[in-house]
C-alpha cells in the first residue's frame, strides 16, 4: 500500500513538467532579400532543435522542428523577389513540425536559433546563397611580393556610404509618426551616393542598397573589397523617456579605443553594437568577431584621422540645422574599427517629434546629404595626401617656398620637383602619378597658380632613393 502511494505522489510530481512541454509555437514569418542570399525568419514561442534536410528534382529544403506547431492566420509571405518560390507548412507530426521550402535554385542554406533580444523574442533564421554563384566565385590567389617600384597611379577617393541597420534591425523607431531609422539612413545613402559619384575625383559605394541586414564585420569587409579611402556610416539618434522630445541636433562619433566621451556616447555605442544581435547573426560567428576585434590593436593615426574627418563633416552640417554635439564624440563602435577614416553620422534625434518629421522629409534628407558632401569634399584633400604618401604619419601642408637651398633635406618619405617654365600643376600631377588634390595639399596650394622655381613635395614610391 505504501508503495502505491509513493508512486501516485511521484506522478504528482511529474504531471506540471508534462504539462509544461507545450509545442513551441511558430506564430510569424519574414523574408528579407539581400543582394548575395535570401534570409528567412520564423518568429517562434520558445526554443527547439531543428534539421535542415536538402531533396532533389525538384530542389526544396524542408525544416523539421522538434515538438513544434503552426499558429493559425499567418500572414502571407511575398516570395516573388527571393530564391523561394513556395512555402508549404506540414501538420505536426509525433511533434513534429515540417515547413518545406521549394526553391527556384539549388542554395546552400545555414541556419541558426536566437534568443530573445530587444523587441524579438526566439528566433529560428534560415539564410539561403546561390550554390552556382558560390561555386563560381574566384578563389583568392596569395597575394604576390610588392615591386620595387610599384606605380602610384592617380584615383579618385572611394567613399564608402554605409546605411546603418536595415532588415530584422529597423533601428529606434520615430514616437509620432513610427518612422523607421533604417528607412530614413537609406534613404540619405542613396542622395549621398549621387552627390558624390557627380564629383570629379570621387566615388561612391554604398555598403547597402536595399532593405536587408549586414553583420557590421561585412560592412567593413565590403569597403574593404572595394578598397574605400573613407567610411562614412549614417544613423539617426534616439533617447528613451520625456526629454527625448527636447533632444536634438546632429552629432559626429569618430572610434576610441580609450572609453567613449560621454555617457550619451557610451550609450549609443552600446546601442549600435547590439545590431548583430537584433537583425541575427549566427552566436558562433559573433563570438569569433568579438575575439577578433578585442585583438586588434587600431593604430592611433587611423583614430586621430577619424577625428579629423569627423571635424570636416560637422563644418558641412553646421549649415543643415543645429548640431547637438559641437565637437566630434568618440566612443567605441564596431563599425567603425576599419584601416581607414571612418565615422559615424547621427543625423538628427528621430525621437523628436519635429526633427522626426525632417527626417521624413526627401527635401531635408538632400540636405543632410549635401552637408555631409561639403564635409568630404573638405577632408579629400588631405585623406588623400596621406593615402599617396603611403600613410605617413602626421603629414602637414607646407607653404610654396622659391627656389634656394633648403636649410634640411626633405623627409624620406617625399622627393622635390622644381617647377619649369610652362609645367602645370595637373601636369606635374600626371607626371608623378598623383592626385592633384595630394599636389595641393602637400604644398600649400590653394589653386592652380605655379611660379617658376618652385619647390614641391612629391610622395616618394618604394625604392627611390
Amino acid at each position: 500500500m505504501m508503495r502505491s502511494r509513493t508512486v501516485a505522489f511521484l506522478a504528482l510530481l511529474l504531471l506540471p513538467l508534462v504539462t509544461w512541454a507545450e509545442p513551441v509555437a511558430v506564430h510569424n514569418l519574414r523574408l528579407w532579400q539581400a543582394p548575395d542570399h535570401t534570409r528567412l525568419v520564423l518568429d517562434l514561442s520558445g526554443s527547439l532543435e531543428h534539421r535542415l534536410t536538402r531533396l532533389r528534382d525538384p530542389e526544396r529544403l524542408v525544416v523539421e522542428m522538434d515538438n513544434a506547431r503552426l499558429t493559425e492566420n499567418l500572414a502571407p509571405l511575398d516570395v516573388s523577389r527571393s530564391y523561394i518560390a513556395a512555402v508549404r507548412g506540414a501538420e505536426p507530426l509525433d511533434g513534429k513540425l515540417r515547413i518545406t521550402l521549394e526553391l527556384r535554385r539549388p542554395v546552400r542554406a545555414q541556419s541558426f536559433v536566437l534568443k530573445p533580444y530587444g523587441q524579438y523574442g526566439h528566433r529560428l533564421v534560415i539564410d539561403l546563397y546561390d550554390e552556382a554563384v558560390l561555386e563560381t566565385a574566384p578563389t583568392p590567389e596569395p597575394r604576390a611580393a610588392a615591386p620595387a617600384r610599384p606605380v602610384l597611379r592617380p584615383r579618385d577617393l572611394v567613399v564608402a556610404i554605409d546605411a546603418g541597420h536595415g532588415g530584422e534591425d529597423p533601428g529606434a523607431i520615430g514616437r509620432k509618426w513610427r518612422t523607421r531609422e533604417k528607412d530614413v539612413t537609406l534613404a540619405i545613402a542613396r542622395e549621398l551616393y549621387k552627390l558624390v559619384n557627380a564629383t570629379p575625383g570621387m566615388k561612391a559605394v554604398l555598403i547597402r542598397d536595399g532593405d536587408y541586414f549586414i553583420e557590421l564585420h561585412k560592412r567593413r569587409q565590403k569597403a574593404d573589397r572595394f578598397k574605400a579611402d573613407v567610411f562614412v556610416s549614417i544613423h539617426a539618434d534616439s533617447l528613451p523617456g520625456s526629454r527625448a522630445r527636447k533632444v536634438s541636433g546632429s552629432s559626429v562619433y569618430a572610434l576610441s579605443d580609450r572609453g567613449a566621451s560621454s555617457a550619451l556616447a557610451r550609450a549609443l555605442a552600446d546601442s549600435e553594437n547590439a545590431s548583430d544581435w537584433i537583425g541575427g547573426i549566427d552566436p558562433r560567428e559573433m563570438d569569433n568577431d568579438v575575439r577578433r576585434l578585442i585583438g586588434d590593436l587600431t593604430k592611433e593615426a587611423t583614430i586621430a584621422d577619424g577625428s579629423k574627418l569627423g571635424g570636416d563633416i560637422l563644418g558641412g552640417l553646421r549649415s543643415v540645422g543645429p548640431l547637438h554635439n559641437e565637437r566630434v564624440a568618440h566612443a567605441g563602435f564596431a563599425v567603425l574599427k576599419q584601416p581607414i577614416p571612418a565615422i559615424l553620422v547621427e543625423t538628427a534625434f528621430i525621437s523628436n517629434p519635429r526633427e522626426e518629421q525632417l527626417l521624413r522629409s526627401s527635401a531635408h534628407q538632400k540636405r543632410i546629404a549635401q552637408g555631409i558632401h561639403g564635409g568630404l569634399k573638405r577632408a579629400t584633400p588631405w585623406i588623400v595626401a596621406r593615402r599617396e604618401a603611403g600613410s605617413a604619419p602626421a603629414l602637414v601642408a607646407t607653404p610654396v617656398v622659391p627656389a634656394a637651398p633648403r636649410p634640411s633635406d626633405p623627409p624620406s618619405s617625399m622627393r622635390e620637383h622644381v617647377v619649369k617654365s610652362g609645367e602645370t600643376l595637373a601636369a606635374i600631377a600626371r607626371l608623378y602619378e598623383i592626385h592633384i588634390d595630394a599636389l595641393r595639399f602637400l604644398n600649400g596650394i590653394q589653386g592652380d597658380d605655379l611660379q617658376v622655381g618652385t619647390r614641391l613635395r612629391i610622395p616618394a614610391r618604394s625604392g627611390d632613393s
